[in-house]
């Protein structure tokens, strides 16, 4: 058993120029369904053909070429974050918040890839 607990559910993060267009393409060659466009959050969903895999794109000026971070939907952020912490895993600065929308918190394996823990805060848990 790890540290953590996480739900049934895992994001593929994307950093992209443009969402809008990145989401069409997914839609067109791959099938899925965008689920929402958060535009102030710079922050795009689509369902896969996988349940419980959704893919999310990040807009970025000038994205990491090759970027895809793992994102492991959690029930707690916080009490996750500390166990890893104590466990002397690296994270990429403080857990970022969009109120009333999500939690997250990136943190490094030990080749340094980036993957990411995230609390949605929609659902009111």
């Amino acid at each position: 058993m790890g540290l953590i607990t996480p739900d049934e559910t895992i994001n593929i993060a994307f950093s992209v120029r443009d969402r809008h267009a990145s989401a069409k393409w997914f839609e067109t060659m791959l099938g899925f369904k965008t689920i929402y466009h958060a535009d102030e959050a710079g922050w795009s969903e689509l369902q896969t053909n996988t349940t419980g895999v959704t893919i999310g794109l990040g807009e970025y000026t000038q994205p990491a070429p090759g970027n895809c971070v793992p994102v492991f939907g959690i029930a707690d952020l916080a009490s996750a974050r500390q166990a890893l912490e104590q466990a002397d895993v690296k994270f990429d600065g403080e857990t970022d918040v969009v109120e009333g929308m999500v939690k997250t918190a990136t943190f490094y394996d030990p080749d340094g890839n980036a993957l990411m823990l995230a609390e949605d805060l929609t659902t009111g848990s």
